[in-house]
């Protein structure tokens, strides 16, 4: 029988809050792990003859494959393969394949998958770049040998395992985090990624348990040992003991029953102790968070993203498409709005055209309203789509990634054009819909009053606000800690952007993941903003924490926090106020 594993705890950063139990399911870089299962001792040279088989089998093909290539270009060309042959002729590896079947007491292809990945992260840390792309190599020899392993038909997808798990990759993807099954994924964690990761926040809004940063622990895990994940603290604890097992039971349990309470008073209004109303929204991607929507208590959707939908499949939704969608979310939240973002496109992925060649700095290229500006026909079909979904219910347009006056007058000009257009087909569509623009850059913070003269109303994305304002890229981790959100700077810049608002007479609203923090939300709420959109999760915990808050002490917080230079000044007020106001909720965003 395998050998009882002792317990092992690894630690990253935890990004979204949560515990799980659940087995390990392993999922590294290059290709797609084979299934793995458990393996009896009286199997062991049965697996490893099915190894060597596998390997003959893929000797064979390759040397075929070169023999082919010398006929039609010469010796040189064949030689490619030699690399290949190479690979399964090594003897380390081969006996490192045979050792690992016996030891982990797992199948073949599985334990020959694992052996390859420690040789595949070794070679990529390399400085030398030549033997760095070798990796493409020997990751496509061993696809090849993977494929010659016979398959018995009923074993499951390995890719996406119909069992509840733990997941645990180098790193995962956003439009794989989305498309998760909240079924299936219980959490995961990956060895890189940071807190401010668009996965992270994806992780957060979905309510998934999730840790980043575990470095190098890949290699060390066994796929299907019993895991716990502590999203709290950041912990990812292997073959856990019955104690350890009993205690976060436990703990899981508290976690649940406060959830529960907080829930139960998602109707009450969210409105401070000295009676300042904030209008309280959730940020989707999908239709099928909706029912989270409603379940959340959310007064409405603050921000509606539309490129998954958008980008998802090689050609953009045309507009019948876009404003059938749209409208199935406007009548899902009446009586109250969705505010749907436009195309927010990157500089690294553009609807139906692939780029020529990448952006050499994407954050500051070619996306938000710049591209949507340059593809004017794709950007009427949206606005059109939303101005039809607005005579199904309330419906909201923003602009984001805004820098001045010039784009948000150019956007405006062909939402009228489409008004006109849309009058002449006959077509049902709302004319007074209300317009917004994203004040996400430094340049439009400045500039808020004269923007604010020509919308309906401001919504602050805060993660792109501090990424440019302090100039740190956000997901790179050897500047991630200086991302700071209590930076004067960008206290500063909010002020403004309230201010500017204000004399315009219309409301700010803040959509990005300062939003839900509770740490800053005092300092939000003195500020001035007048509506919060946070993830469906996050809800109920931001509608307590406001209702706990005073207003006037919160102004009182803000006016300080403007006058101090450094961001552990602004940390500390911040700390202070919340604490004194809600220390319960606190709790919850930390283990006990």
């Amino acid at each position: 029988m395998p050998r009882e594993r002792k317990e092992i705890v690894y630690q990253g950063t935890p990004v979204s809050r949560g515990i799980a139990f659940a087995p390990l399911h392993i999922v590294a870089r290059g290709f797609a792990a084979p299934e793995i299962y458990t393996i009896p001792p009286s199997l062991i040279p049965r697996e490893q003859d099915r190894f060597a088989a596998a390997l003959e089998r893929t000797k064979e093909q390759l040397r075929n494959l070169r023999s082919q290539i010398e006929k039609i270009s010469g010796e040189e060309e064949g030689r490619i393969f030699e690399a290949h042959l190479m690979v399964i002729e090594d003897r380390t590896v081969l006996d490192r394949v045979d050792e690992a079947i016996a030891e982990r007491h797992q199948n073949a292809e599985y334990s020959f998958y694992a052996v390859i990945q420690t040789f595949l992260e070794a070679m990529r840390r390399v400085p030398d770049p030549y033997l760095r792309e070798r990796t493409v190599d020997i990751e496509d020899v061993c696809k090849r040998v993977l494929r010659n392993f016979s398959a018995e038909p009923e074993e499951p997808n390995a890719e996406q395992p119909d069992h509840q798990h733990i997941m645990v990759a180098y790193d995962i993807n956003p439009s794989d985090t989305a498309a998760m099954d909240r079924n299936h994924v219980l959490g995961f964690a990956t060895e890189v990624g940071s807190t401010n990761s668009h996965t992270a926040i994806l992780a957060r809004s979905l309510g998934i348990p999730a840790i980043v940063g575990l470095q190098n622990a890949i290699f060390n895990l066994h796929a299907l040992a019993p895991a716990i994940i502590d999203g709290y603290t950041g912990k990812l604890i292997v073959d856990p003991s019955e104690e350890t097992r009993k205690r976060y039971k436990e703990l899981q349990q508290e976690k649940t029953r406060l959830r529960e309470a907080l829930h139960e008073l998602r109707d009450t209004e969210t409105i401070t102790t000295d009676g300042r109303k904030i209008t309280l929204s959730a940020n989707i991607e999908f239709e099928h968070e909706l029912p989270l929507v409603s379940a959340s208590g959310a007064e409405g959707i603050g921000l509606f993203r539309t490129e998954f939908f958008l980008l998802e499949n090689e050609e953009c939704p045309g507009e019948e498409e876009q404003y059938h969608l749209y409208s199935r979310i406007a009548q899902s939240v009446k009586p109250h709005q969705v505010i749907i973002r436009t195309l927010d496109a990157g500089g690294d992925k553009v609807p139906g055209e692939p780029l020529s060649e990448p952006e050499p700095n994407p954050f500051l290229g070619w996306r938000g309203i710049r591209f949507s500006l340059s593809r004017r026909d794709l950007f009427k079909e949206q606005l059109r789509a939303i101005l039809r979904a607005g005579a199904k219910g309330q419906v909201s347009i923003m602009f984001p990634l805004v820098s001045g006056l010039r784009e948000v007058r150019e956007a405006k000009a062909l939402l009228q054009e489409c008004i006109e257009e849309l009058t002449e087909r006959g077509v049902e569509f709302n004319p007074d819909i209300d317009v917004g623009a994203m004040i996400e850059v430094p340049s439009a913070a400045v500039m808020a009053e004269e923007i604010a003269a020509e919308v309906d109303f401001l919504s602050i994305g805060t993660n792109d606000l501090i990424q440019y304002t302090v100039a740190v890229d956000r997901i790179n981790p050897r500047v991630s800690d200086l991302y700071k959100p209590g930076h004067p700077a960008v206290v500063r810049l909010i002020q403004s952007t309230v201010a500017g608002a204000d004399k315009a007479g219309i409301w700010t609203g803040v959509c990005g993941e300062l939003a839900g923090d509770l740490l800053y939300l005092p300092l939000l709420i003195g500020l001035g903003i007048d509506e919060l959109s946070v993830g469906t999760q996050q809800v109920p915990l931001i509608n307590q924490a406001v209702r706990h808050l005073n207003y006037a002490e919160c102004q009182l917080l803000a006016q300080a926090c403007l006058q101090v230079g450094e961001s552990r000044e602004v940390d500390a007020l911040c700390r202070q106020l919340a604490e004194d106001s809600y220390p319960d909720l606190l709790g919850q965003i930390s283990s006990q």
